[in-house]
């Protein structure tokens, strides 16, 4: 079954069961919708899973890892090395997301979908689709097929975590280069000029964000991308973790898994894979509002509300990592007293 074929089984979301868990929530001792975001989401999730007492315990972070070609363009303040070496501290648990991850009881598996020059190792999973992308501003990022393994590579990704049983995802990336890929997938998409969308990444001088500008002006012009097409915009533009977190966000739509997206780069993976295929947004919950021009206007475009506004701009899936307490803390409440439990008159709304 080809991707096209598998997307046509993502259904629509299940409204009985948000109606339930909308009733459940209306039977906890607080003031109705007083929880607000947290209660949306839990139905969110209930609507996706068909289960208004669905279960959020096991969960996994996947850091999906790429070299960008355009960093020749001066674009980024280091070199594709630094994709290596955060990929390293992964491997060994060092890494910020891994800190963070331990406090929220998530799983990271961390994944490399084309290092500059990386040879395999334990604790990176190796999905390799190249070694790095061509540069955006010469051509197109990558070759049709190669858009495509790493679309159904994150599919695959999420099928292997349904089989063991995760009930939650999380997106993260790491590759040098991303947020100049990233906003020029996003500028296109929404047809908002390039300066718009796109800010300093990990601290460019003003020199440096002009050369990014005009990296992304140009890869635009050179490739003319049809913004009516997400698939033809993501090989044109995108990176191998942009691709394949779309493919991920699909997978969670078809797997029925609830998936938490992390800042500017995922949020534009999230878009793509929208457009693709729209039924893919029942899955998804925003986590953060990054501190990236872009961001707020990727999720604007997704119509997604985060659930944190902290000026969050690390990536590596920290962003959701933080959401991950604030659930837990809504699925306490949510399973927790009533009003019959207190013998408190039941709210109701007025």
């Amino acid at each position: 079954m080809n991707i096209q074929q598998q997307l046509h089984t993502i259904g629509a979301a299940d409204e009985a069961a948000r109606r339930q868990a909308r009733c459940l929530w209306d039977q906890v001792a607080k003031p109705l919708g007083s929880l607000g975001l947290l209660e949306a989401a839990v139905e969110k999730i209930a609507a996706l899973t068909g289960n208004a007492r669905y279960s959020i315990d096991s969960r996994t972070l996947f850091v999906l890892c790429a070299d960008n070609g355009v960093v020749a363009q001066g674009v980024s303040q280091t070199g594709s090395e630094v994709t290596a070496a955060v990929a390293r501290a992964f491997a060994a648990g060092r890494s910020n997301a891994c800190q963070m991850a331990r406090c929220a009881r998530c799983q990271v598996l961390a994944v490399d979908m084309g290092i500059k020059d990386f040879s395999p190792i334990p604790g990176v999973l190796n999905r390799r689709i190249g070694n790095g992308t061509a540069d955006i501003t010469q051509g197109p990022a990558m070759r049709q097929e190669q858009l495509m393994q790493a679309l159904q590579t994150g599919i695959q990704l999420v099928q292997q975590e349904a089989a063991q049983g995760t009930k939650l995802l999380l997106t993260g990336e790491m590759g040098i280069g991303n947020t100049t890929t990233a906003s020029a997938v996003l500028a296109v998409l929404t047809g908002c000029p390039p300066g718009q969308v796109t800010g300093k990444g990990a601290g460019l001088s003003a020199a440096g964000y002009q050369r990014k500008l005009a990296a992304i002006e140009r890869a635009i012009a050179v490739n003319q991308p049809n913004p009516a097409d997400a698939l033809d915009v993501l090989r044109k533009l995108g990176g191998f973790d942009i691709a394949g977190l779309t493919g991920v966000f699909l997978g969670a739509a078809l797997y029925k898994i609830p998936v938490l997206i992390d800042g500017l780069i995922s949020a534009v993976a999230a878009l793509c894979a929208v457009r693709i295929c729209p039924a893919a947004e029942k899955a998804l919950l925003a986590s953060h509002l990054s501190a990236e021009p872009g961001g707020q206007i990727a999720l604007q475009a997704l119509g997604l509300p985060a659930l944190i506004q902290a000026g969050l701009r690390l990536g590596e899936g920290t962003g959701a990592l933080c959401a991950l307490p604030i659930l837990d803390m809504a699925y306490a409440v949510y399973q927790g007293s009533t009003f019959d439990d207190l013998h408190i008159e039941q709210y109701v709304p007025q």
